[in-house]
């Protein structure tokens, strides 16, 4: 008699899932809403469209969970369509405000530092890991304050810093614990001297 474990482990390896397909759909938003944002400079469209990518990213995780369609590919694929997303974003709206470039920043190097941990964590162990609350808690404020940026096009500047300092307190608060889980996870997985 078959469990749910035998069910996940039958999607560990594929390739054409459904979360799979919605991160793949995400990537192809970002296009969509930089041209929205910077050509069209129609805000209202380019929030209508950083709202779908936002709700396909939590239905593509309640699916991957629901259903045990969790594969190591969307372990890959489904943050770099988030991050991906999330950068252009800022990238967009660096164009009008100037702040911006902190999270921004910020963002390139976490991404820089998760990246290059993530790959030893692999190499070393084998383990893919998906993200932790943490992560989830840092994407949803970071979607936020974009949305609120891109619809409220006169949003003070004091509101503006706001936001976006909430976000960077969480980026760094997720950089820490994720630096740590890997590290120690690199640490325990280590041959003793």
């Amino acid at each position: 008699m078959k469990s749910e474990f035998d069910n996940t482990d039958s999607y560990k390896k594929k390739v054409l899932t459904v979360p799979n397909l919605l991160s793949f759909f995400r990537l192809c938003l970002i296009p969509v809403f930089m041209w929205l944002y910077c050509v069209e400079k129609n805000y209202v469209w380019t929030g209508i469209v950083l709202i779908l990518s936002g709700a396909t990213d939590t239905v593509d995780g309640l699916i991957a969970r629901r259903f045990h369609m969790t594969s190591d590919l969307g372990k890959v694929l489904d943050p770099m369509a988030d991050k991906l997303t999330q950068v252009a974003m800022l990238f967009c709206l660096l164009t009008r405000f100037p702040f911006m470039i902190a999270p921004l920043a910020l963002m390139v190097f976490k991404e820089f530092f998760m990246g290059v941990t993530g790959l030893l964590v692999i190499q070393k162990t084998g383990k893919v890991f998906g993200a932790d609350w943490h992560g989830k808690v840092n994407t949803w404020l970071l979607y936020a304050m974009m949305i609120v940026h891109v619809f409220w096009y006169n949003i003070p500047d004091s509101v503006s810093g706001a936001l976006i300092a909430v976000c960077i307190v969480m980026m760094l608060i997720s950089l820490v614990l994720y630096g740590r889980h890997h590290i120690m996870t690199l640490k325990e997985d280590s041959p003793n001297p």
